[in-house]
């Protein structure tokens, strides 16, 4: 449960960009899916690996929700910094035929991770004004729904993979990115904002009547 005091108002903003989009806009979705390990279960030491002393590594996965239907051009990152997202923003770190035209507003749903408040994406942001972030509240990350896209990275590779260190692991997952890209499976995001509050108050109720009952 979220104790964001604007939790009503950003369930409204992030779950209206996804059911109605503003006209010339592409809503992005982008988060980090942090701390992959690359462990080998079977061994009871890390073998060694030139060049890949950590054994943890991140991905920013932008996924793309207005139309028209696009997979997330996902990339592997060792490194989370504000640079990291601007360049993750921009696109400018990996060129793609996918970038944005030029006409299009962009609003970017994204966490409260500090590296997206810093004064240099603030500067970055003033400076490029077709860029709109709009932040998940606190402990919401359910809302941003390019979650749903890590969980089939991790149910369908990571969990099931070994890795006896950082670049076999950073490699393996950019081959199930690219190979997702070539088939992409859209998410569609179904529940309106006033569907997720009742639910949300609902379930509130019945938690209070539940600890009500148990104290007495």
């Amino acid at each position: 449960m979220s104790t964001d005091p604007r939790f009503i108002e950003k369930v409204h903003d992030i779950v209206g960009l996804y059911l109605a989009p503003p006209e010339k806009a592409l809503v992005l979705c982008v988060d980090e899916k942090s701390q992959m390990q690359a462990l080998d279960r079977t061994a009871p030491m890390m073998p060694a690996c030139p060049a890949a002393r950590p054994t943890t590594t991140s991905a920013t996965a932008p996924q793309a929700f207005s139309p028209p239907s696009t997979s997330p051009p996902a990339r592997s990152s060792a490194s989370t910094s504000d640079d990291t997202a601007i360049r993750s923003s921009s696109g400018s770190s990996r060129p793609s035929t996918r970038t944005p035209p030029a006409e299009l507003d962009l609003h970017l749903v994204c966490d409260n991770y500090a590296t997206h408040k810093t004064p240099a994406i603030k500067t970055w942001l003033a400076a490029h004004p077709r860029f709109h972030l709009h932040f998940t509240p606190t402990s919401g990350s359910w809302l941003n729904l390019v979650e749903r896209w890590f969980g089939e990275l991790t149910n369908r590779k990571l969990r099931r993979s070994t890795y006896p260190c950082v670049k076999e692991l950073e490699t393996d997952v950019q081959a199930w990115i690219d190979a997702w890209n070539d088939d992409p499976k859209p998410f569609v995001w179904t529940k309106t904002a006033d569907e997720i509050l009742d639910n949300l108050a609902k379930y509130c109720t019945r938690i209070n009547q539940l600890n009500n009952n148990s104290e007495h």
